[in-house]
């Protein structure tokens, strides 16, 4: 049971929820950029939450199934078609064998996920089927999908059908602007806090630098540094700091110019200092950031945080419980 890829789209790679465990080894996360319609897609299709899926970075593949599947896609509206016969978003759908999937252009969002009753069934690597391009782990040989690649799928569950359909009200994409939360870190005390209002006050912009390490923002004001003595062992550069660990959705700001919030394929450590962390409930949001996108920086404490990882949860149950 195999598809073929006879168009890989602009980057098309396998993913699940990750391999959490060989950071500190330099091995990052990986999986999902938006975890929340990875996990939508396989509900949709009668898989285990975490089963392999396909990502499609602002334009989808073109798959040739083999076999008859149950097929749902997510995250970003990229209208699917089997045999140029349009099938909608968020729901499952029927595919036969001999039959061609492909996508419509991106309407909104930037990343669409093709789960496939059964899943992808790929090697696992270090607990995981993701890819990790820059290491070549994991997914279909290390990389990102080519012509002629065929992909085998899993053994479908008995929940496989089609007709499934998630509620509007059960999705989440950015606003305008996009709004995220974050969580001042350890090295705040590095810039004044006129500069630190400034951060949050101003409306960023998303670089054409955006993928799967990090997502780098521009068009804010430059931040102002704390005058310091060069700590030995840092850079000179008032933003360089003696090497530390980046946790994910990590917001550093080299030579104070333009954010990069870390993210799924991101380094485990560096040079650089981190004015604070992204809240892990938005982070599945900037997966579906355009370049250009305007966004906000939203302060938040310990407790906020908290209450929206809560929010995610409970929004993730009543999906949940919608499809049951």
């Amino acid at each position: 049971m195999t598809i073929r890829v006879t168009q890989p789209g602009l980057s098309t790679t396998v993913q699940d929820l990750g391999r959490p465990g060989y950071f500190h080894l330099g091995i990052p996360i990986s999986g999902g950029m938006d975890r929340f319609a990875l996990r939508a897609a396989n509900l949709l299709v009668g898989n285990d939450e975490g089963a392999a899926v396909l990502e499609a970075v602002f334009m989808g593949p073109a798959l040739e199934f083999t076999v008859d599947a149950i097929v749902a896609v997510t995250g970003a509206e990229m209208t699917p078609k089997v045999d140029d016969q349009l099938r909608e978003t968020w729901t499952s759908f029927a595919v036969k064998a001999g039959q061609i999937l492909s996508f419509e252009i991106l309407k909104s969002g930037a990343r669409a996920y093709i789960a496939i009753a059964g899943g992808i069934d790929v090697p696992m690597a270090l607990g995981s089927r993701s890819t990790y391009s820059l290491g070549g782990l994991g997914g279909h040989e290390g990389r990102a999908l080519v012509v002629d690649d065929e992909l085998s799928l899993g053994q479908a569950g008995l929940g496989a059908k089609s007709g499934i359909h998630i509620a509007p009200k059960l999705r989440r994409s950015p606003g305008n602007p996009a709004e995220l939360r974050m969580l001042p870190g350890l090295y705040w005390h590095r810039v004044t806090d006129v500069s630190g209002r400034n951060f949050f006050d101003d409306t960023w912009q998303v670089a054409p630098e955006a993928d799967r390490i990090g997502y780098r923002f521009r068009g804010g004001r430059k931040l102002e540094f704390v005058d310091r003595e060069q700590p030995f062992g840092a850079g000179s550069d008032p933003s360089n700091i003696v090497d530390g660990c980046y946790p994910y959705g990590s917001v550093q700001v080299p030579g104070g110019t333009e954010p990069i919030v870390l993210h799924r394929d991101a380094v485990s450590g560096g040079g650089y200092f981190m004015l604070g962390t992204v809240i892990s409930a938005d982070m599945d949001l900037i997966g579906q950031l355009q370049p250009h996108t305007a966004t906000r920086f939203i302060e938040v404490t310990l407790e906020g945080a908290m209450k929206a990882r809560r929010g995610r949860q409970n929004l993730l149950d009543e999906l949940r419980a919608s499809l049951d």
